[in-house]
């Protein structure tokens, strides 16, 4: 007999009041994971995780193989596990089932063999067959991969994570045996900046990079505090107020998924993101080609199909602020110096 999960009820996206640059990196990257992932810094207490685990809820369910580990797609060859491409190949018939999107929260002591997986070398030695235990990359594939307190995880793991996000695949290496299966998920990744920064060269690969600030306003912060015990007394009934803004907010997210591929963006745009980012010193070209992406994004959220130099704008500091350079002296704060660049190149 099939064992059933308790779902713990989820607070519904909608219903988040306030930390709209973090709502909006979120929504951009589920329309195009391409850009990269979500890095989120704040205060704690500010609802990074409410707002992450949120998120979920606004993803239509996929299509996998049935007691395929991987969420194969049964239709992508590129996001299938070797098995099922060999039943493919061979026309074997294959089952397929819908289930919800995958979110996969990464605890903060999990070993390599815990997010990797393990190869059971005893097994693959006395039997001939590669005998693999997935581990939670293989969990997150097609789906979302969430990191609690990224700035304390071990910088050689945040690396293996950043690695899988940008390839969608996970290699696993032991004993001259090497598996590799898909892992395209987004990554989520969430602290406090009193607890310690990232690297700057892991900071640079992800896509965005999101500051939260705890609220300030007596109103809001009594509106929050409302909100939150209305949805602890009865989740069910807060859900359902909030299901149609959730509905209409799904829609628009898939038709912007469908649409992301006809948006168009001027040659002289381009040239001037490009020199945005010469001007403020960053290094490499991720930030040309995440702001590029970025910006494409929000217009199929909005239903458009050309971008202006105000979608650049209203995406650009969470696309470069955490690739410029530290300046110990400099009094100006990262994100400021970025939109100051942007209205002297742009000339707004």
């Amino acid at each position: 007999m099939a064992k059933k999960t308790v779902e713990r009820p989820v607070f519904p996206f909608t219903g988040i009041v306030g930390q709209e640059e973090m709502k909006l990196s979120l929504i951009l990257n589920v329309i195009d994971p391409k850009i990269g992932g979500v890095m989120i810094m704040g205060d704690r207490g500010t609802g990074k995780s409410t707002i992450v685990r949120a998120l979920v809820d606004l993803l239509p369910p996929i299509d996998v193989v049935e007691n395929d580990p991987y969420n194969s797609d049964p239709y992508d060859t590129e996001l299938m596990s070797d098995d099922v491409l060999d039943k493919i190949k061979n026309n074997k018939e294959i089952s397929v089932i819908q289930i919800k999107t995958p979110m996969i929260d990464l605890p903060l002591g999990a070993t390599e063999d815990r997010v990797c997986g393990t190869i059971d070398i005893e097994k693959a030695i006395s039997e001939g067959k590669k005998a693999f235990e997935p581990g939670l990359l293989a969990q997150a594939n097609r789906g979302i991969l969430y990191v609690d307190e990224v700035n304390l995880l071990d910088d050689h793991l945040v690396d293996v994570l950043l690695d899988s996000a940008a390839s969608g695949w996970n290699t696993v290496e032991r004993e001259g045996i090497s598996i590799c299966h898909p892992a395209k998920f987004i990554l989520v990744g969430s602290g406090n900046p009193e607890e310690g920064e990232l690297r700057p060269q892991l900071l640079d690969r992800f896509g965005m990079h999101a500051q939260i600030k705890t609220v300030k306003d007596p109103t809001l912060r009594v509106k929050i505090v409302q909100q939150r015990e209305l949805f602890e007394r009865n989740p069910k009934d807060f859900k359902l107020k909030y299901q149609e803004e959730q509905d209409k907010l799904m829609e628009r997210i898939v038709n912007a998924r469908k649409n992301l591929k006809n948006i168009g963006i001027n040659y002289d745009l381009l040239e001037k993101i490009s020199k945005v980012c010469s001007e403020l010193n960053v290094d490499g070209l991720r930030g040309d080609m995440v702001t590029s992406r970025a910006a494409k994004a929000l217009v199929a959220f909005e239903n458009r199909l050309e971008v202006t130099p105000k979608d650049i704008f209203t995406i650009i500091t969470l696309c470069l602020r955490h690739r410029l350079r530290k300046d110990p002296l400099e009094s100006i704060d990262s994100g400021a110096k970025v939109q100051e660049t942007f209205r002297n190149i742009f000339s707004i």
